[in-house]
This record gives structure tokens, C-alpha cells and sequence, in this order.
């Protein structure tokens, strides 16, 4: 028998669902919260409090900027040219990014995992906009709080040390998003190829519901995409998305037991 964590990606995966779902499985959340909070991450705090999609009780996670929320603007604000002024956009390259995660105050395995999550986004971002990585500038995926958000899976990972990690299919929901190059279809161009290889589909469901930073950590840490095997499930986690859909906005996380699959 090996230890699993079997992830759930029917609603797609966003860093903010992704953190919240692990952390309800932490035997300590309180614990999770006080080092991420001491990290050293620029006036970064995240906060987690309990959000109900769908008759369904989980866990919503909120990142303050110097004491104010980060709203969520216009999905895939990513341009390789002039930034504006919103917060979201303090910290544009990859070199920017990079030197905060180094600086993090983090386990070593945590900062490592964390930059190559980026490597894996600034990648596809120089392929999309057909400019080189040191070039591209980061928006959405660059603001602090997705960054907060790579983090802290990373760092919830870290802690519960699955053996295997497994998903499903991804979902990444259909129709157009607007963006500062037009509007482009879903997935978005940078989504779509970090999830090169990895099962996706569309549906009914109109919307965005796989980002960048979602893509870019299930494409890093998961072993393979499947069904769920047989497993012995010890604790079960919800972690609650921003928008309301149909079917209950979450990323479900399970970890147990089950047989040895590698």
C-alpha cells in the first residue's frame, strides 16, 4: 500500500481552489497559515475562511495585499508590453518573481518546486506571444497573490508528502475570455499549452475554469491523469472557487491509502 492524493479537477484547477482543498486535508491549517504568513512574501497575508457552493461546506482562500483584498480583474491580462498601474502588476518577469520565491523564508524543496511552476507558465507564455522568457511579463499568474497561491501548494505538499499524486481529466470549461490581446477562446492560449499531454476537455459550462497558475502546478506535481483508483480514504477536502457555476465551484482533494501503482 502507498500513500495517494487523488485530485479532483471536474471544475477545473486555480491556485486559490488547489490551496484551499490541500488545506483542509493539513492536520494543522493554523500551523500552514503562520508560515506562509511569515514567509517574507511583500505584504503578502493569506487568509482562509469556510464557503458553501452547492449545499457543499469547503474551504475559500483570500489573499490581502497590504491589508487590502486582491480582486480578481479580467482573467488573462498577460501582454509582453506596457503595464498599467493595478497592483497586479508590480512584479512583470520571471527575474522578479524568482527573487521572491529564493527569498522566501520556505524549505528549499518548497522554493525549488515553486520556481519551476513558473519556469513551467513562463514558458508557455514565450511560446504563445512568441517572445523570449526574460521578456515576458506576468500579470494574472505575476500578481503576489497567485504567487502566494504557487507557494502555499507547494508548501502544503511539502507537508503531507504524498507518495503518488493523481487527477482526474481536467475540465477547463468552454467559451471566450477577454484579454489585452482580444478575445481568445478557452482555454486560454498559455493554459492550453502548459496542459499540452495532460487529459482536458470542454463542456457545457461557459467560462474559464482552469487558469494559468491551476494548469501550470497540476501539470508540475501529478504523477498521472486518471479515474480514481481504489484507495482507502482517510480525509477528504473542498477548496471553494471565487464564481458560482451549476455544479459546486471546487477542486476536491482525497488522500488515503490505496495500492501500489507506480
Amino acid at each position: 500500500m502507498m500513500r495517494a492524493l487523488y485530485l479532483d479537477c471536474g471544475m477545473g484547477a486555480a491556485g486559490d481552489m488547489l490551496t484551499g482543498a490541500l488545506l483542509e486535508l493539513c492536520p494543522s491549517p493554523a500551523e500552514f497559515l503562520k508560515e506562509i504568513n511569515a514567509a517574507g512574501l511583500p505584504g503578502v497575508k493569506v487568509a482562509a475562511s469556510p464557503s458553501e457552493k452547492c449545499g457543499v461546506v469547503g474551504t475559500r482562500i483570500d489573499i490581502f495585499i497590504n491589508g487590502e483584498e486582491e480582486k480578481p480583474q479580467a482573467p488573462h491580462r498577460h501582454t509582453h508590453g506596457a503595464h498599467t498601474h493595478s497592483r497586479a502588476h508590480r512584479h512583470g518577469g520571471l527575474s522578479d518573481i524568482s527573487e521572491i520565491i529564493s527569498r522566501a523564508a520556505l524549505p528549499g524543496e518548497v522554493r525549488k518546486n515553486a520556481l519551476a511552476v513558473y519556469s513551467l507558465i513562463a514558458a508557455a507564455e514565450s511560446k504563445v506571444h512568441g517572445v523570449p522568457v526574460e521578456k515576458v511579463h506576468f500579470h494574472e499568474v505575476g500578481a503576489l497573490d497567485a504567487a502566494a497561491d504557487v507557494c502555499g501548494v507547494c508548501l502544503l505538499l511539502h507537508r503531507l508528502a504524498p507518495e503518488k499524486i493523481l487527477a482526474s481529466p481536467v475540465h477547463v470549461g468552454s467559451g471566450h475570455v477577454r484579454c489585452a490581446h482580444g478575445v481568445l477562446p478557452v482555454p486560454a492560449p498559455a493554459t492550453a499549452e502548459i496542459l499540452r499531454g495532460v487529459p482536458i476537455y470542454g463542456g457545457a459550462l461557459r467560462g474559464e475554469l482552469c487558469t494559468p497558475t491551476g494548469a501550470a502546478l497540476v501539470r508540475h506535481f501529478v504523477d498521472a491523469f486518471a479515474p480514481m483508483p481504489v484507495m482507502r480514504v482517510e480525509k477528504i477536502g473542498y477548496g471553494m472557487g471565487k464564481k458560482d457555476f451549476a455544479r459546486a465551484n471546487c477542486v476536491r482533494a482525497m488522500i488515503g491509502e490505496t495500492e501500489d501503482i507506480r
